[in-house]
């Protein structure tokens, strides 16, 4: 019997109220489809840098090395400085652990609000491959006179040629393994260094994947048809930065936030990859029982899905999706159900 090895970071705000349903969920899976998950919790976050000043220690990263994946449930707290947190814990683990990959599924659900008017499941079902750990996000700049008239920033992407090419390759997989069409996203008509990097290395890497259809699109346009026409994209790559825009962009068209999952992905596995709903901390609805755990459920479906455990993947996500036509909103204190209830309905149903 397989055991799973997961490092569980609840974090903050209704981070820990959504964080137990969804083991509650992988209990009933781990049960009905015979693996065991062993975890190993850790108190970052918000709350633990405000108490002790403390954002990810060393030892502490360390020891999440030794794990299979990474859970968490949202950090931040109004009180943190911004930046703090994202790039002391969140990409600080992403970038050690060589999580290069982010998936964001767009999937609209029976049952979900969406403010796209008409808009139906079988229109909008597609996947953002975002990379990861280049591009905006590595942090190269500066300040020249800082606070004066004349001040001066300055903010770098850096792009390359093989943190391009891994994402692509990995984007082009997964194509192959849904309806065979990939789209490149990137801005190449003023963005003309990295865009051509980006573009000239998909269609370098296009030979070996004969079977899909490769495109691009510059990523406003994509930003217009992603709400008027999403169901023309099936599997988007593209950089960090633009990634990072599209998916709530996504979030919004699948019924916001609060429906959304996401897995930081190490496809080499050397490392463990860390998935989490992106919905953040929401500190004003902490503690009321009125948070939507569907979005860390199915983020615990992709954790399972990353370890091979199809049907268990597809039976969580299948009961998450399940209780959304009972809702009476996808969130806040007019659900009709509390947290606790809704995730016990979805581990009932987990179960079988």
């Amino acid at each position: 019997m397989a055991t799973y090895r997961i490092a569980a970071i609840d974090g903050d705000g209704i981070g820990p109220e959504v964080m137990v349903q969804a083991r509650k969920a992988l209990a009933a899976a781990a049960h009905r489809f015979k693996f065991e998950v062993d975890y190993t919790h850790f108190d970052l976050g918000g709350s633990r840098y405000l108490s002790t000043g403390e954002v990810l220690p060393d030892e502490e990263l360390a020891e999440i090395r030794n794990h299979d994946a990474i859970l968490l449930g949202a950090v931040g707290t109004p009180d943190v400085p911004p930046g703090v947190l994202e790039r002391g814990l969140l990409l600080r683990i992403r970038f050690e652990f060589d999580q290069y990959v982010n998936l964001r599924p767009v999937k609209l659900y029976d049952g979900v609000p969406t403010p796209i008017a008409g808009l139906t499941p079988d229109r909008c079902d597609l996947v953002v491959v975002r990379e990861n750990t280049e591009g905006s996000y590595v942090g190269t700049g500066g300040f020249l006179r800082k606070n004066t008239p004349h001040e001066i920033a300055t903010q770098n992407s850096i792009n390359t040629r093989h943190g391009v090419e891994r994402v692509i390759v990995n984007a082009f997989e997964r194509a192959t393994k849904r309806n065979n069409k990939l789209t490149v996203a990137h801005k190449t008509n003023v963005m003309n260094f990295a865009g051509d990097l980006w573009w000239r290395t998909a269609q370098e890497v296009a030979p070996q994947f004969s079977n899909v259809e490769l495109e691009y699109v510059h990523v406003d346009a994509l930003c217009l048809h992603m709400i008027n026409t999403p169901e023309r994209y099936d599997v988007i790559v593209t950089d960090n930065l633009f990634g990072d825009i599209i998916t709530d962009l996504g979030a919004a068209i699948q019924g916001g936030l609060g429906m959304a999952a996401s897995g930081n992905i190490n496809p080499a596995h050397g490392t463990p990859s860390m998935f989490e709903p992106v919905h953040g901390s929401a500190p004003d609805i902490a503690g009321n029982g009125w948070a939507n755990p569907v979005a860390a459920v199915l983020s615990a479906a992709m954790c399972m899905e990353d370890f091979d455990e199809y049907e268990a993947a597809g039976a969580l996500e299948a009961a998450a999706t399940s209780v959304l036509p009972e809702l009476a909103s996808m969130g806040g204190p007019d659900m009709g159900m509390s947290t606790d209830q809704i995730g016990d309905l979805i581990a009932e149903r987990v179960a079988g």
